[in-house]
């Protein structure tokens, strides 16, 4: 499969994967003591939150990564990749209590979503044979 047909399935799956990671991690402190009650107990497991992570971790840098490099060499993606896992790893790392991750952590989520929507633009617009678009002399 080549890279131009690739990328953009790539974003898709970070995108889904960034939003539920931001989803659940608003949701399952919320709903922390009822989760076992409906059957999610897994969820608020740390290793079913870490997998989450380093799927999205995976995906961005791959998709992103390759994304600069290969087509739209614009930066602003990379940059918020980076930003939205700083912003994750911080509010685990350093939020006093639950509810305070709970509000930071899936900011960082939705910024990877973004990253990732914005790296489907960029390489979306660079699709084009940069031959065919010369500029040509005006006389």
């Amino acid at each position: 499969m080549d890279f131009q047909k690739l990328s953009p399935r790539l974003d898709n799956i970070g995108i889904t994967a960034s939003t539920l990671c931001a989803i659940h991690c608003a949701v399952v402190p919320l709903l922390f003591t009822s989760l076992p009650l409906v059957g999610l107990g897994f969820l608020a497991n740390a290793w079913v939150e870490w997998g989450m992570i380093i799927f999205a971790l995976v995906i961005g840098v791959y998709a992103i990564g390759l994304s600069y490099r290969r087509t739209h060499h614009r930066a602003l993606p990379l940059i918020m990749l980076v930003l939205g896992f700083t912003i994750i790893m911080g509010g685990h790392t350093f939020a006093a209590n639950g509810k305070a991750e709970a509000m930071i952590v899936p900011f960082g989520g939705l910024l990877i979503a973004a990253a990732h929507y914005i790296n489907y633009k960029y390489t979306g617009a660079c699709r084009h044979d940069h031959k065919t678009y010369k500029l040509k002399k005006v006389e």
